[in-house]
């Protein structure tokens, strides 16, 4: 009776036969079956679009199929399918090496019995296991060990997990990898800012924390941007930014409002003036309100013996013509004062504007 082979190649010997050479057969199969039990191959599948068909060897070593670990080198150029004949029944460790963006399908010889199939952009590694579990559609079963793994350098999905003092790098991103949070780091920093959830009933919130005692929170749009807070609100206290100036006024007075919300002169008016409200040097007063926003400013004009007033006021320096308090434009200011002009702006249009002004006299 002949010698019969297993499906991945390891000799069956019959009663009798190959006097003289059982020592050499059964080194042959121990060493079969020592690269099935841990032995490593690499098979080239580089090329076009193809299958590769791995075969058995009976009764020698050297098989790929008959390895314990498989990878998969070469540049592919198109999708490869890689089979193993239907009776083979073992685990496989597969590891995905090659380059090119093509998937790599693992599968019986025929059948439809369940695959595997390293995407696109999977150069990783998988055990699968060739059941054998039917003569005609048999099953490769994807073990998934560590699939649920986070790795260094894998790009994961994180669900219920809790994460104590993450360290996290230069930002935050959203699940389409565009940025959420930038984060920038301070050297030796002790203070921070904490977010807090709340109860029924009670408000979320941002709190500045740290080692200082007195800790400000800087919020600073890009350009001329805007910090837009939805909804009412509720200050407690605010402060204005004030510019002093030893100025006197006089000829055109150009205010600035991107830069404060009172203009103090603290030298007496030498004349009267105009009044040119706008953003800035190079931003128009236009561009940075929406119609039907307001602003508020304030003008602080030290009045030595000579009785100066506002005589005209220009937005984005075209005139414009204020309501006054008390249904007059000032004739002239207050001696020996300090006179604080106060402005309304109301955009209603496009470059179109309503101003709402008062003179108060402090002595």
């Amino acid at each position: 009776m002949a010698s019969t082979y297993t499906a991945l190649g390891v000799e069956l010997m019959a009663t009798g036969e190959n006097a003289g050479t059982w020592g050499t057969k059964t080194n042959t199969n121990l060493n079969i079956i020592e690269q099935i039990s841990g032995g490593y191959s690499a098979q080239s599948i580089a090329g076009g679009a193809q299958t590769t068909a791995l075969s058995v060897s009976d009764g020698s070593t050297g098989a790929v199929m008959a390895h314990r670990m498989i990878e998969f080198t070469g540049t592919i150029t198109g999708n490869q399918i890689v089979t193993i004949p239907l009776d083979a029944q073992t685990f496989y460790f597969l590891r995905n090496s090659t380059s090119g963006a093509y998937t790599v399908q693992f599968k019986y010889a025929s059948g439809s019995g369940d695959t595997f199939t390293f995407s696109a952009t999977d150069k990783g590694d998988q055990v699968v296991f060739a059941t054998g579990n039917d003569g005609t559609n048999p099953d490769i079963y994807t073990m998934a060990f560590g699939d649920g793994d986070v790795t260094l350098t894998g790009t994961q999905t994180l669900t219920n997990k809790t994460l104590t003092s993450p360290a996290i790098g230069t930002k935050i991103s959203d699940t389409n990898g565009n940025e959420l949070v930038n984060l920038t780091a301070t050297g030796s920093a002790v203070n921070e800012f904490t977010v807090a959830n709340a109860a029924t009933g009670n408000a979320p919130a941002i709190s500045v924390t740290g080692g200082d005692t007195n800790i400000d929170l800087n919020l600073t749009p890009k350009g001329i941007g805007r910090t837009t807070f939805n909804g009412q609100g509720k200050i407690q206290s605010v402060a204005e930014k004030v510019t002093t100036a030893a100025t006197a006024a006089t000829g055109t007075i150009n205010y600035d409002v991107l830069t404060q919300a009172v203009l103090n002169y603290t030298s007496d008016a030498s004349g009267d003036w105009t009044l040119n409200i706008r953003g800035d040097g190079s931003t128009s007063l236009n561009s940075i309100m929406d119609a039907g926003e307001s602003i508020t400013i304030a003008h602080i004009v030290k009045i030595g013996s000579s009785e100066y007033r506002n005589s005209a006021v220009t937005i984005d320096g075209s005139s414009i013509t204020p309501e006054w308090q008390g249904g007059a434009a000032p004739t002239e200011g207050n001696a020996s004062s300090l006179d604080v002009y106060s402005y309304t702006i109301i955009k209603t249009g496009d470059a179109a504007f309503t101003a709402l002004a008062s003179i108060t006299q402090f002595a």
